[in-house]
């Protein structure tokens, strides 16, 4: 506990501090207290700004570990000056967060002897600002749908996209699909460099087992999330809101939390369809999963497992497979005229090796290993070819093409056309990321795993290799070998992992997901209880 004489000693400080906030709105109100009962309406390990009033239990949650600072008597000029200090920096607080519900565990509670309850909305949570745009869950003429997305990594954007031209083919303008990076759009500094943040951690990979791994234990991240809520509320609800929407899609771990938060501040989650699509395949983090969510869509039982232990029920859960492209589904050219339109050879087996849309890993390293490991010298001639996918990275794009190949070689660079990339190839060298595993097994292609990012795709290696539709290794000497004994005397092998990665391929997961989505608006027109988990 700190004492109200621990900070007498510098009002003029605290002062200057409060009057640098910016956005000070709100008037400060009053809640009676009795300081007998120890009871107080905020939540556990608070901070909590006022005078020494009264307080009366009122079936309210007792202070844990909370701080206290205030005037003995609102007449002496200490408590003056306090009343100042906590005016101002309740209505910083005020302004710039929804209201003591929304912040929770390890949150801020402030008022000088609390705030009136009339001025709480119904659910005890000040509410959001009124006036927002138009009505949402009841637009006219076509629906909305909103997905939630960051690029933190390409898999987000990617399935947002699928699910994007999933609903265009599926139902045409009856749908109006809205995609937008919450953190990076509607946060302020520093929420907003949230993308930056996760691809500096990820080339750390410590950082990043840190930050994963930390995050993990409910208490951890909840707290987390309840104090974000404090900053970055009033934004974001001005970010979802705006769109007015009938359908919101988080396909993302951290999309989940906080706009329900609000949603459920609004009373609108009778009003707005609210569902999240994992796009970790089999491993993920437990932010993925909140109890209010109408429906949960995994990609595979793993998934759908870890959301019943996270306490989802079974009728929020499907089990559809991961969202990929419609053009994935579509029958593409064969083989050998895909290879004739990219520059390759039309008959030699051909192995793809793609390093994600910024180019990384050991790509050259592996290209060159298999330069060499697919050229047979007693025959004198090559046993296979090879198509590099060097995405943004423009400069090893350069430097792959000035090397002189024993072996047919295509370099390209950013595809926007990987099925048929994928198409002209007989089996692909990748790291572990699940869209790229999704769309691989549509295609029958076997894989070889040469990396994976700690955490949510940990899971994905032993998910290829004990579903026998690929192998994991490192280092590009082995990788080569590899390849080079599919092209020749393990062909069968390449051909029964072929069919295991056919036979596990979930091709109309995009549509079903699109579909279910329109049930449930269809559904809530009849019956708005049917959309709200309460």
């Amino acid at each position: 506990m700190v004492h109200a004489s621990t900070t007498v000693s510098e009002p003029t400080i605290l002062l200057s501090l409060v009057s640098k906030l910016n956005l000070l709105t709100f008037n400060s109100g009053s809640r009676n207290q009795d300081s007998s009962t120890g009871y107080c309406p905020f939540g556990p390990s608070c901070l909590y700004l006022g005078g020494f009033g009264t307080l009366r239990k009122q079936n309210r949650l007792r202070v844990v570990g909370s701080l206290r600072l205030g005037g003995s008597g609102s007449g002496s000029e200490n408590g003056v000056i306090y009343r100042r200090v906590v005016d101002d920096f309740n209505r910083f607080i005020r302004f710039n967060c929804v209201g003591p519900e929304w912040i929770g565990l390890g949150s801020i509670g402030v008022g000088y002897g609390g705030v009136d309850d009339d001025k709480l909305g119904g659910d005890g949570n000040v509410g959001l600002e009124d006036g927002i745009e138009g009505k949402v869950g009841e637009s006219k003429g076509s629906k909305r749908v909103l997905i939630l997305m960051s690029d933190t990594g390409g898999g987000h954007r990617a399935s947002a996209e699928a699910i994007k031209a999933a609903f265009l083919e599926e139902f045409g303008d009856e749908y109006q699909v809205f995609v937008t990076d919450l953190w990076s759009e509607h946060t302020p500094w520093p929420f907003n460099q949230l993308p930056k943040s996760y691809n500096f951690l990820v080339k750390h990979g410590p950082l990043w087992k840190v930050t994963y791994y930390g995050s993990v234990p409910r208490v951890i991240h909840q707290s987390n999330f309840a104090a974000t809520s404090t900053f970055i509320a009033r934004e974001v609800a001005k970010g979802l809101l705006k769109y007015k929407p009938d359908i919101i899609i988080s396909v993302h771990p951290l999309m989940q939390h906080v706009p329900l938060r609000i949603l459920r501040a609004k009373g609108l989650l009778k009003k707005i369809v609210f569902t999240t699509v994992v796009t970790d395949l089999s491993t993920c983090h437990p932010t993925w999963f909140h109890k209010l969510v109408t429906r949960c869509y995994c990609p595979s039982n793993e998934v759908a497992r870890r959301a019943k232990k996270a306490g989802l029920q079974p009728s929020q859960i499907r089990v559809y497979g991961l969202p990929v492209r419609p053009s994935f589904i579509k029958p593409v050219l064969p083989k050998d005229e895909l290879r004739k339109e990219l520059g390759m050879d039309e008959y030699l087996p051909a192995v793809l090796l793609m390093g994600g849309g910024e180019g990384m890993g050991p790509l050259e390293a592996t290209a060159r290993a298999l330069g060499e490991a697919l050229y047979d010298e007693k025959l004198g001639e090559p046993i296979g070819q090879l198509l590099v996918i060097c995405g943004r990275n423009k400069k090893l794009a350069n430097k792959l093409q000035l090397v002189n190949w024993k072996v047919p070689v295509q370099v390209k660079g950013f595809v926007t056309k990987m099925e048929e990339c994928m198409g002209a190839c007989d089996c692909i060298i990748t790291k572990a990321g699940p869209g790229t595993i999704a769309e691989a097994m549509i295609r029958g292609l076997p894989i070889i795993l040469n990396d994976y990012i700690a955490g949510q795709e940990a899971g994905n290696v032993p998910y290829v290799v004990e579903n026998g539709f690929g192998k994991f290794s490192k280092s590009p000497k082995e990788i080569a070998n590899i390849v080079a004994q599919w092209f020749g005397p393990k062909a069968h092998e390449l051909e029964i992992m072929a069919q295991n990665a056919l036979k596990l391929a979930r091709p109309n997961a995009v549509f079903q997901i699109v579909h279910d989505l329109h049930e449930l608006v269809r559904r809530r027109s009849y019956d708005p209880e049917y959309c709200a988990v309460t």
